[in-house]
């Protein structure tokens, strides 16, 4: 393996970092940060089909999507919001993380709007079976529901959307030209069998979404 050189360019402390972006914040990306959920932030997280929750614990950070229909993420009050842990994996990343480390950061996406809202705060995590019987599916309540303590919330400027063009039909990637998820196991496992595991796979999901 080649040693790797120094980079004689990093940026490693803070003066640094503001002698190559010294433009003061804009007014409005300070304005906009809130303590709570506005009117109008509210409306976003009502509508939000899905997000993108990031966690810290002791084994690192974990960063793991997060989806449903629309109002998914329940809006308690205006400082507090509500996710069901739903079916998955049962790795458990990001309620192990909580368990240790309280704080999250959360971002919200809605198709068609290109500002993003970003939400920080600190979560707890409950069995309450009155709490968990309101995110029930089909009879199927959530082992678990997160609730959100929220420090702060604001919407993302639209640049990263709009260059990545993301809602954009015109540039969506035809699903075959990449690995399927058989493929990427047997990657990891040459004796993994990944193409019955992809022949199950869309049987398997429909039985197991809730």
């Amino acid at each position: 393996m080649a040693e790797l050189r120094p980079d004689p360019h990093a940026v490693t402390d803070l003066a640094t970092l503001e002698a190559i972006y010294p433009l003061e914040p804009t007014p409005a990306s300070t304005v906009k940060v809130l303590d709570h959920l506005s009117p109008a932030y509210r409306r976003i997280v009502e509508a939000t089909p899905f997000a993108v929750l990031a966690t810290t614990g002791p084994r690192g950070v974990d960063c793991s999507p997060r989806g449903d229909a629309p109002g998914f993420i329940a809006v308690l009050d205006d400082r507090t919001v509500a996710i069901p842990d739903r079916r998955g994996n049962n790795r458990l990343d990001t309620l192990r993380n909580i368990i240790a480390d309280p704080r999250i950061g959360l971002i919200c996406l809605v198709p068609g709007m290109n500002e993003a809202l970003r939400l920080t705060g600190r979560a707890s995590l409950t069995a309450d079976p009155a709490l968990c019987e309101r995110f029930a599916v089909d009879g199927k309540a959530p082992a678990t529901v997160m609730v959100i303590s929220i420090d702060t919330v604001y919407f993302q400027c639209a640049r990263a959307i709009l260059r990545s063009r993301l809602w954009d039909p015109a540039v969506r990637v035809a699903r075959e030209t990449l690995p399927s998820a058989g493929e990427m196991l047997k990657t990891a496992d040459p004796s993994f069998d990944g193409a019955e595991y992809d022949k199950k796979l869309p049987g398997r999901q429909a039985q197991t979404l809730y």
